[in-house]
Parts: structure tokens; sequence; C-alpha cells
């Protein structure tokens, strides 16, 4: 299972929309969750609000607004969510095809009862990837403390689980162009080398979402820069990844 999880405080403001990039995220089986960050006497532009929204229904995933101090559990139930809502509609895929139900409600309670342990299960063990695309423009250095315990948080929570997982981490944008991302921490499932990011990012004015997705997108599907790799399930039979 494969997510995009993008923290930011405001709306795009250079290159392609970050809608059309969340889902073509989506057609490439990756799930696509936004989380707005605002400090706690902001509140939100109703552009910022509609914009945060827009992305995640076109990636398929969850999009909360959230003050600095409700980050760290924000991001750690959307994840999880994710993975159940992505199992889910596998399951149902597969229900349809074996017995001819749409939905898990529809079975009889014994079978029912069988599916919903095996969710529960695959929730647990299915292997699982999340890449942090963090908004590194100038109105959201205040918020980067909490963005790092957020990211310290998530990997403690992601290390409980069975199956394995593991995060990557990019800040957006890279240059003074304001047109890339810049990857500060490949595939690892485990909590070194993190808090070494955090101080270095260098904060940009402009907020260039739909390129650094697009950017994040690429490298998953060169299994990290430089690495092709074939196109997984994941552990999730069928055709449908996350």
């Amino acid at each position: 299972m494969r997510q995009i999880l993008l923290i930011t405080d405001g709306c795009s403001n250079v290159g392609m929309s970050p809608v059309v990039a969340a889902a073509h995220a989506r057609s490439e089986g990756i799930t696509v969750n936004v989380v707005g960050v605002l400090d706690n006497n902001e509140e939100a532009s109703m552009a910022g609000r509609e914009e945060i929204a827009d992305i995640a229904r076109a990636g398929g995933g969850l999009s909360r607004i959230v003050h600095e101090r409700q980050l760290s559990q924000t991001v750690q139930l959307m994840t999880r969510k994710t993975v159940v809502t992505t199992i889910q509609q596998a399951v149902n895929r597969e229900l349809k095809q074996v017995f001819g139900a749409d939905a898990i409600e529809e079975l009889p309670p014994e079978k029912r009862g069988q599916v919903v342990r095996v969710i529960d299960d695959l929730g647990e063990t299915s292997d699982l990837k999340v890449a942090l695309l963090i908004d590194a423009s100038a109105s959201m250095k205040p918020k980067l403390a909490a963005v790092e315990e957020a990211i310290r948080d998530l990997m403690l929570s992601l290390q409980a689980r069975s199956g394995r997982s593991e995060i990557a981490v990019f800040h957006f944008p890279h240059s003074s162009s304001g047109d890339d991302c810049m990857c500060d921490l490949d595939w690892t499932d485990n909590l070194t080398g993190m808090r070494s990011i955090i101080p270095k990012l260098q904060m940009r004015g402009t907020t260039p979402t739909g390129p650094a997705l697009m950017q994040v997108i690429d490298f998953y599907g060169k299994g990290g820069y430089g690495r092709t790799t074939r196109r997984e399930t994941d552990g999730i039979s069928g055709d449908y990844v996350v």
C-alpha cells in the first residue's frame, strides 16, 4: 500500500494544478492525504480549505485542517484509516466477484465476522509506504517543530505494526526557482537521521504543490531516486494498490 501525505498551510501558487497531480497519483495506485496545519491563532482561508479538500478528493484520500497541537494525532489517524479503507475497497471487490455482495454489510453475520477479521489482520500485516511531502514555504517556518514531532510520532506508530512500514520525507520548494522538491530521507523503517532534516530546511516564498507531488509520484515509480521497480500490490490480492 502506498500513500503520499502532504502537510501544507497554503494554496499552491507555482506550476501545474495539485488537483491534477493528485488525480495522477491515484491513477498510479497512490493515495494522497492532505493535512492543512495552522498556528494556534490562525484561520484557514476559504481558498485554502477548498484546495486541500480538492487535492485529497482527487487523490482518493482524506483531508483535515488542524492546529499545530493536533497535527501529530491527525497524521497517525489519517494514515491508519487510509490503510483500512484501502483494504475494505479491495475486499468489497472480491466479495462482489465471489458472493455477488456489494459490501460487507450485505453478508450473512457469520461470513461478515470472518471478513472483518481478515481486514483487521491485513491492516496490521500488509506492507505500507508513506511519502511525507512537507511544504517549506516561508509561512510554514513557525510550524516546523510540530511537523517534526508528527513525523517522529508517525514512525513510532508504524513501528508497532507487524507488517513492514517505511517512510520517506520530502520538502518543497528546494531551490530559489521554486519549481521542485527535495528528498530529505529515503525509504526507512527507523528514525535514524530524521532529526537532521528539519533544522536544515531553507524556507522559500513559493508553494509549487503540483510539481512537488509529481516528483514524489516519480520517486515511487523508480522505487527511490534512480532505482526502477515494478508496480506492486504490496500484499493486497487483486490489482488494487495504494
